[in-house]
């Protein structure tokens, strides 16, 4: 059943027992309504896709800089706080 924004409405059972019609539709990009006897209970996406290439190294090079002093050691007290001790 498609309700009126165009997602699919479906109950438990119908989407155990037809699981993989329901797979290949969200696929394509449909969203599911899961129903407990009609009342809605959950929202089925797919998940986004990656992308097939890697990315390259480099692609922020010259647009960041990171100081000196973000390399020195911690102060004590974030130390202890991190730890748990304050």
């Amino acid at each position: 059943m498609i309700n009126k924004i165009g997602m699919i409405k479906i109950n438990i059972h119908e989407a155990k027992t037809h699981l993989s019609r329901y797979l290949a539709r969200l696929a394509k990009g449909e969203s599911i309504v899961l129903c407990n006897r009609n009342v809605p209970i959950a929202e089925i996406r797919a998940l986004p896709t990656r992308p097939l290439k890697r990315r390259p190294i480099g692609l922020a090079k010259g647009k960041l800089k990171v100081s000196r002093r973000f390399f020195e050691p911690l102060p004590p007290s974030l130390l202890d706080a991190f730890a748990g001790e304050s």
